[in-house]
């Protein structure tokens, strides 16, 4: 009886989109020597109301190698996800992850893992100054086929147009590298998820367009504008005092329709909030509250927003903060009806608009008293807009955060140097993805694939510290080694990864000092490394059946069983966050993941009464080496019986 192996690979989305297309034009497929292919011609004329003749001009943006980076988007990777537990922090408890790779192979391991689950998605990728890159994938052009192809120097070697490093090979190279990670970050979005794109003028223009084309114009929410506390005072022009921040959404129908926004606290709230809490304790005369409020917002001027809720009452012997709101239709023409002034008995003034709700509502509104008369009844109704139920404001595109993230790495690290240039403040990153309104805040994922020294780590448990939120992040850098004359170096920081990590530990330990609150504070670090399993694994056709010792053990002899459980867990698409407990069975040591969602057992001599012992607890998915049956009648014998004992668990072997 054959046994299902794993192909721990990551999901061939080449073949994927071949499926869909296949499902809704079943004629625009056919046959090749490799199987499924498209016949473009068709498709094109599928998705056409003339005749198509040829390859038409149409507004889309075009560079040297675009192609190169929609199949390296596409192509399926098998490397793997090694635990690193000695550089982890509460490994088994935690639901945060530290991933170090190259972020390009990283995102294609998690396409299944995280297909649609990520809510945030933030990243500062480098700007594309000329000095700065550092993300070359391997199908990019060679320069001089690539200045020719690109115009900026024809075939005899001369060149065209001016500067051409800075406006043609740098823009290619840099639009090939952030296309296929932008591709592949845009599957792990939720349908409410958002993403937002740090930038500066080098390459605004080119990335607007990328992530139009990526994740549709109609999916575009806004172009934030981040004024910050320092400028390139040698400039010839201007001096530049800010960056840009896209924000797209995976589906921004549906988050409006969800009705979710991007709101940030309102200043003086709390403040505000607290004189309430105050008169509520110690139950003053309502006009010394007044005067009280009063006093407050003139010697408060920065909360001058706020400052519109000046009016207090005494409802059910509880003090409460409102203000005045227009009651009008905001546009057009509203329903018209009289309201008599409860002390004349008169018909009030209406709006020139309309009342702004139906006569129903506003009747309710009415019986509820939340509606204000003036004195007589010339003075047309207001609404009485509670302070309590406003804590938030709609986030402005216009951001200005003046504080220095470099300083604050220093003073983490307690050191002279922040070690990596130009971090972003985490009190900038925490307005921003703070703002985001999602359905299932106990589901919120933050992915930030360009780390660097880890701000959006420390600004989630930050966050999650203000307000309790359950965020969990997924960090992603590549472990570029550090200058040897460099501070970082020589405080013993050998690559960046190890400064944003200890970043995380020091983090997480200071704001538990300062705050108390109960988080999780750890996390898992992952290794991006080559697969697990031997080339005959994949490839068990190149190999002569005379070789039959390379077929013994598939797995690499360097190799842990928390190495394979990591490459099965990323290959059946469950989260690296869940929980993984270890318990020894039938004096085998089984890996037990989010209960009995997954059970791996890599030891060797699994035999038919150990199946008997896994089959009572009835785990969905049950993995084992290929090698490690106790012969080739036990592998037989297991499949059969978890079968009979537990017929909904799926068995695999690797």
């Amino acid at each position: 009886m054959s046994v299902e192996k794993l192909d721990l690979a990551s999901p061939d989305l080449v073949n994927e989109n071949i499926e869909k297309i296949a499902a809704l034009l079943p004629n625009c497929v056919t046959e090749s020597a490799d199987g499924k292919a498209i016949d473009f011609d068709l498709l094109k004329q599928e998705l056409s109301y003339s005749i198509v003749e040829g390859n038409k001009e149409r507004y889309r943006l075009e560079w040297p190698g675009k192609r190169e980076a929609i199949v390296t988007a596409n192509l399926p990777t098998t490397k793997t996800l090694r635990p690193v537990r000695e550089d982890s922090v509460d490994f088994d408890n935690t639901e945060n992850l530290y991933i170090e790779g190259d972020n390009l192979e990283v995102l294609k391991l998690l396409q299944e893992s995280y297909l649609g689950k990520i809510k945030m998605i933030y990243i500062d990728p480098p700007y594309n100054t000329g000095s700065d890159f550092v993300y070359k994938d391997n199908f990019s052009k060679k320069v001089k086929e690539e200045l020719v192809e690109s115009g900026q120097k024809d075939e005899s070697n001369l060149r065209l147009v001016a500067n051409p490093e800075t406006s043609g090979r740098y823009h290619s190279d840099w639009l090939s590298m952030i296309y296929p990670r932008l591709k592949l970050a845009r599957n792990l979005l939720a349908n409410d998820g958002v993403i937002f794109i740090s930038i500066d003028e080098h390459e605004i223009h080119n990335l607007k367009r990328i992530c139009d084309e990526i994740f549709g114009d109609i999916n575009s929410i806004e172009n934030l504008i981040w004024t910050k506390n320092t400028s390139k005072n040698d400039s010839k022009e201007y001096a530049t005092t800010h960056e840009y921040i896209l924000c797209y959404a995976k589906n921004k129908q549906f988050r409006r329709e969800s009705r979710l926004g991007f709101r940030v606290p309102k200043p003086g709230y709390k403040e505000v909030m607290a004189l309430q809490q105050k008169w509520n304790n110690s139950k003053p005369t309502l006009e010394k509250a007044q005067e009280e409020l009063k006093s407050f917002y003139k010697s408060n001027k920065k909360f001058k927003g706020i400052s519109q809720y000046k009016h207090v009452e005494i409802k059910n012997n509880e003090f409460l903060v409102f203000r005045e709101d227009n009651a009008a239709w905001p546009q057009g023409t509203g329903p018209m009806y009289d309201i008599i002034h409860p002390i004349t008995k008169k018909i009030c003034n209406k709006p020139a608009r309309g009342w702004r709700w139906k006569e129903e509502t506003m009747e309710s509104l009415l019986e509820q008293d939340l509606i204000v008369f003036g004195k007589d009844e010339n003075k047309t109704p207001q609404f009485k807009r509670h302070l309590y139920k406003m804590s938030t404001d709609v986030q402005k595109s216009h951001i200005v955060n003046n504080d220095n993230g470099e300083n604050e790495v220093r003073q983490i690290f307690e050191s002279t140097s922040s070690y990596i240039e130009h971090p972003k403040p985490t009190s900038l990153l925490q307005e921003i993805l703070g703002g985001v309104e999602v359905l299932d805040d106990q589901e919120n994922i933050i992915l930030d694939f360009f780390s660097g020294s880890a701000s959006t780590a420390q600004s989630t448990i930050n966050l999650n510290s203000i307000d309790n939120g359950r965020r969990r992040f997924i960090l992603v850098q590549l472990p570029e080694l550090t200058d040897k004359n460099s501070d970082a170096y020589k405080a013993g920081y050998k690559n960046i990864c190890e400064i944003g990590e200890e970043r995380i530990r020091r983090a997480g330990k200071k704001i538990k000092e300062e705050t108390g609150a109960d988080l999780d504070y750890g996390f898992r670090v992952y290794r991006l490394d080559d697969s697990n399993m031997q080339d005959v694994y994949y490839k068990p056709q190149e190999y002569l059946q005379d070789n039959l010792e390379l077929f013994a053990d598939n797995v690499k002899p360097d190799r842990t069983a928390d190495d394979l459980l990591a490459q099965v867990m990323v290959d059946w698409g469950l989260p690296l966050s869940l929980k993984i407990e270890r318990e020894e069975i039938s004096g085998k040591e089984v890996f037990k993941v989010a209960g009995n969602s997954l059970y791996a057992c890599f030891d060797e001599g699994v035999d038919e009464e150990f199946a008997k012992a896994i089959a009572d607890d009835a785990p969905l998915r049950v993995v084992f080496k290929d090698s490690g049956f106790k012969d080739d009648t036990a592998k037989t014998n297991v499949k059969q019986l978890l079968k009979q004992l537990s017929p909904e668990t799926e068995m695999k072997v690797i």
